[in-house]
């Protein structure tokens, strides 16, 4: 049993690697193009909707995904059921969008708003029909057949939102971009999965996995409101415009973290909801998880902090240079999301979804707190709240699983002392590069170079990594032993 989940985890680590690299690279590629061709005011339109198709997606979801790869073995009736559930809420929340629409364009005094919620709305079902094929194969740790449909559905979107963007659809070519991404994966997950769907419906099968997927479902509702009631503000207070410059601001270091946390956290959570019982083994994947997310984070974050300039002047161009410190501070903030992921999916893994929703929604006060403040001041001090809000639920996310597992937020600081003190070293070495040469492309290029040799040589200095045994360790295959 020990060699087969070391077998799952490294194969679906190493297909999982290649599929956010590739994801990340295309979805980069593919935004740096439409940001040269479309306006801030177009992101920003698509930022005003974000929290009302993130909410009717979370109901869509209910925690039954979660459920599913959590119990890990499933009956066909099982999957039958969320099936049965996820489209029923789906249609139900597209109908909602419909009428809705009018009034959320009121809301925003942007017309066109009416027609997009509409059209998105559409999307949400199809959405729902994918749901159980990514379960399926995620409790499989078929991490290969999700790489590939990923890819496939992010190049074939892209391609229709750069066409349509190329061609003067402004804001429809994103939309066109969702639909198109959403509609390939429709078709391939069934082929992939192997599974036919069918609208039967157990009580007894959805009273068991809605216990535990209920706490989620509140949970992830919660999370959404909070995590984009700023949006929903900026948008209603400032203009589309201020939206857009927040949102791309937010959109690349949000990107470059969840990529990191892609790579570990996707894979790990089925790992360790199977070898859930051994507390031994699952400190052992929880500490490595954690320190090896923090060797890359950490130094990749603050790397493209320092060179953020660079890189909008370059690839974006210099009329998104007005999202310049909001994407400076989002950086820093996005060093502990990934890390506080995966703190508190050991509570999920573990079955304590329970404790998982209570410690969520206990941050509550503190996150309107720091909105109630910053959004009459500036979008960029509600980015300054963020920040800092972001950093003390870092603590509070590693409170619990701290108190389980005896290891919590300061433990675990001390383990990365070095990792911070190489990052702080790199990032004097690349500042002090950037100051004398001017030129914006040799900033960019030459400044991550050194800045990549120069981590990785302090490092090695301080025997963060010893790359004898790190390539012994690739080589067989031990990472998680």
């Amino acid at each position: 049993m020990a060699d087969q989940v070391k077998k799952q985890l490294v194969s679906g680590l190493l297909w999982n690697a290649l599929e956010k690299f590739l994801l990340q690279g295309v979805s980069f590629f593919i935004g740096i193009v439409l940001a040269r061709l479309l306006s801030p005011s177009d992101f920003g339109l698509i930022g005003m909707l974000s929290v009302f198709l993130l909410i009717i997606n979370a109901f869509v979801n209910s925690g039954l995904n979660s459920a599913l790869v959590q119990k890990h073995h499933c009956s066909a009736l099982d999957f039958s059921t969320v099936f049965t559930v996820n489209l029923a809420i789906a249609i139900t929340g597209a109908v909602i969008l419909f009428f809705a629409a009018p009034s959320i364009a009121n809301f925003y005094h942007e017309p066109l708003l009416t027609p997009i919620t509409r059209v998105l709305g559409i999307n949400v079902i199809f959405s729902a029909l994918n749901i159980v094929h990514r379960s399926q194969l995620t409790i499989k740790v078929d991490f290969k057949s999700l790489a590939q449909i990923n890819v496939i559905n992010t190049i074939v979107g892209g391609t229709v939102g750069i066409v349509m963007a190329y061609t003067g659809f402004g804001v429809w070519s994103l939309v066109g971009q969702s639909m198109a991404s959403t509609l390939c994966g429709m078709i391939l997950l069934p082929i992939y999965s192997k599974w036919k769907p069918s609208l039967r419906f157990s009580k007894q099968s959805f009273d068991q996995l809605f216990g535990y997927g209920s706490k989620l479902l509140v949970t992830s509702i919660y999370s959404v409101i909070i995590n984009n009631i700023s949006t929903l503000f900026i948008g209603r207070t400032y203009s589309s415009k201020d939206l857009g410059f927040y949102t791309k601001a937010n959109q690349t270091p949000n990107t470059i973290s969840n990529f990191i946390y892609g790579i570990l956290g996707t894979v790990t959570f089925p790992v360790m909801s199977e070898i859930k019982e051994d507390k031994d083994r699952m400190l052992r994947l929880y500490k490595k998880a954690l320190f090896t997310t923090a060797m890359f984070v950490f130094p990749i974050m603050m790397l493209f902090c320092v060179l953020s300039k660079s890189f909008i002047v370059v690839a974006l161009t210099e009329k998104w240079l007005p999202c310049l410190t909001m994407m400076q501070l989002y950086c820093f903030a996005r060093m502990f999301t990934p890390l506080s992921a995966l703190n508190i999916s050991v509570l999920n893994a573990s079955g304590r979804s329970d404790l998982f929703m209570w410690m969520d929604l206990s941050k509550a006060p503190l996150i309107l707190g720091a909105l109630a403040i910053t959004i009459p001041i500036s979008v960029e001090a509600i980015v300054w709240g963020n920040m800092i809000v972001t950093i003390i639920c870092f603590f509070i996310n590693s409170y619990l699983p701290g108190k389980l597992y005896g290891y919590g937020a300061f433990k675990q600081l001390y383990d990365w002392r070095y990792i911070i003190l190489s990052v702080i070293l790199m990032c004097a070495i690349v500042y002090g590069y950037c100051k004398v040469v001017p030129n914006m492309w040799l900033q960019l290029f030459g400044g991550g170079a050194i800045g990549v040799l120069s981590y990785a040589f302090f490092c090695h200095i301080f025997k963060v990594i010893d790359y004898k045994s790190l390539y012994q360790m690739v080589k067989n295959r031990s990472f998680y032993q």
